[in-house]
């Protein structure tokens, strides 16, 4: 940590040295002093949208950063008087708020001597090459581009030798990562707005130039609460995929069945209700493992998957047993459909490990199927319990069997053909 001090210093004093050594202000005292309440007002106000990164032990505040406009404007001294009261400003902010870190002081020298240093470089490169671009085609937007180019390359060499520095760093494939991690768009924004800026300075367009801030601020404030409301969103579908998948072999667990349910019973059409089980499954875990019984899950769950539709459900609905809602089909497609899948069951191997060998397991499942039509006289939950009552059916004859019936026959013809009295 001590060369990371030693490293700041010595950046802090370089921006001293260049910015005193210029020696003066390129602007009329006054309109400098405009542009530095303007300048200081608007970055206080986009504080708040800064983005906080946290790299190792550093927190890198990234944000929107109008420096150069300042720096070509006003020079190099002029530069570091804005980063001087503006940083020490945020700083002392963040110690009353009781939000500053513990190396907040330091790193606001960090702050000032590299924004300062940074853009400084780009206002002497700019004096030398503008000449030469101004008589190109775009030629000043060109060398704005470069600038920024040039100062998020400076930038990203000090923050990389500071974490190299700190270890969090281990070697150049890092360092290009690191650097690679930068975002263009982010870039390119930067540039049209110090572009933009740097103009309007010039013309001592104030009106315009507050119109930019607000204007740059709206569309920032804006994304960042779009950028919140996706986030919130993909949390919340996160925490429902959470509640509703059954980790183990990442089906809908009997939660989200049971929400299906409730669903399904607002609706009018024809359902397969299938309750399967996977049999001896016992005798499995008592021969082997509750890992290998594990095994035979997931693969009896994958063989289900894979066998169903993207309109069909399928649950995990208890511990070997498994629900499956086959949706707008017929009572004799149903009937295929689940002899398919016994078959394929009973065709197929599990090759799990025990007691560190490969071994292969063959099973079989049992199926209940009932089919019924949604809402009209028999709710979901009463008709699982019939697919359920018809598997125990398959299990008591012998295992390895379907049994089903069709409940949607024994509906009045006016609910089987949709007339009314």
């Amino acid at each position: 940590m001590r060369n990371v001090r030693i490293f700041i210093i010595c950046i802090f004093i370089a921006s001293l040295v260049i910015a005193f050594s210029y020696g003066h202000i390129t602007v009329e005292k006054k309109v400098f002093l405009n542009a530095l309440f303007l300048f200081w007002l608007f970055s206080s106000l986009y504080s708040h949208l800064n983005i906080v990164v946290k790299k190792g032990n550093v927190n890198m505040d990234h944000g929107i950063s109008y420096g150069l406009a300042l720096a070509l404007f006003a020079g190099p001294l002029g530069l570091f008087l804005f980063e001087f009261v503006q940083r020490f400003i945020v700083y002392a902010g963040r110690k009353i708020a009781g939000t500053a870190d513990p190396d907040e002081f330091l790193h606001t020298f960090y702050n000032i001597g590299a924004f300062t240093l940074n853009n400084s470089i780009a206002f002497f490169l700019f004096t030398i090459c503008y000449p030469y671009m101004e008589p190109v085609p775009f030629g000043f937007w060109l060398l704005i581009i470069l600038l920024v180019i040039v100062v998020a390359l400076l930038s990203d060499s000090f923050l990389i030798t500071i974490f190299f520095l700190t270890g969090e760093l281990k070697g150049t494939k890092d360092a290009i990562e690191f650097i690679k991690s930068r975002n263009v768009l982010d870039m390119g924004k930067t540039a049209f707005s110090n572009g933009l800026l740097f103009i309007l300075l010039l013309e001592q367009k104030w009106e315009m130039i507050i119109a930019l801030f607000l204007l740059n601020y709206l569309v920032s404030r804006s994304f960042m609460n779009k950028s919140k409301s996706i986030k919130n969103k993909m949390e919340r579908d996160k925490f429902e995929q959470m509640a509703y998948t059954d980790f183990l072999t990442n089906v809908h667990n009997r939660a989200f069945m049971d929400k299906k349910m409730s669903e399904l019973d607002q609706t009018s059409e024809q359902i397969g209700i299938i309750v399967a089980d996977i049999d001896t499954f016992k005798r499995i875990n008592d021969t082997y493992n509750h890992a290998v019984g594990d095994q035979v899950i997931k693969h009896f769950a994958s063989v289900l998957q894979s066998s169903i539709s993207e309109e069909d459900c399928l649950f995990r609905s208890g511990g070997e047993e498994f629900t499956i809602f086959l949706r707008n089909k017929t009572y004799q497609q149903c009937i295929q459909f689940v002899n398919d899948i016994r078959e394929k069951v009973e065709r197929t191997q599990v090759t799990a490990e025990f007691q560190t060998n490969e071994i292969t397991i063959s099973y079989t499942a049992s199926f209940g199927l009932f089919y019924f039509l949604t809402g009209q006289e028999m709710e979901m939950m009463k008709a699982y319990i019939q697919a359920d009552q018809l598997l125990l059916h398959s299990k008591q004859i012998g295992k390895n069997r379907v049994s089903a019936k069709n409940g949607w026959r024994e509906l009045p013809l006016s609910a089987q053909y949709g007339s009314t009295p």
